[in-house]
């Protein structure tokens, strides 16, 4: 069971000219969910850098794409936390057709680390997601 869920719907812009969803636009999906998650944790990312000078990257995405998604398609994107260490955190994800997410498009497993902004070295995550994650 996923721990958080965040409602996307297709639009032209996220297809070929098939109307079928283009590849790296399941990976824009996929952020706007781990984004939003982490929101609903109450973790600032603005506040992070400006105040702490930390980012999180992207290090490692496994993706597989099960059946293609369509134009207007109403799709739920799925965040489960995995694991937490020191400087990463790791997440599974899914995307789902269907406000109920009946039709399984897309299994993801989501690696990103936390960086120091200015010298991208790994940092500790910060406490405040350790604490509500």
């Amino acid at each position: 069971m996923a721990d958080f869920t965040f409602p996307v719907r297709v639009y032209w812009e996220d297809t070929d000219a098939g109307g079928v969803v283009y590849y790296a636009s399941y990976l824009r999906f996929l952020e706007r969910a781990r984004s939003e998650w982490l929101r609903a944790l109450g973790v600032d990312q603005v506040r992070l850098l400006r105040e702490e000078r930390l980012q999180f990257v992207v290090v490692e995405a496994n993706v597989r794409y099960h059946r293609p998604a369509k134009f207007d398609d109403q799709l739920a994107v799925t965040v489960t936390l995995e694991s937490m260490r020191g400087a990463s955190i790791a997440m599974g994800q899914e995307i789902r057709r269907g406000p109920a997410g009946e039709e399984l498009l897309v299994t993801a497993t989501v690696r990103a680390a936390c960086l120091d902004a200015a010298s991208l070295k790994p940092r500790p995550l910060p406490k405040s997601l350790a604490s509500r994650a």
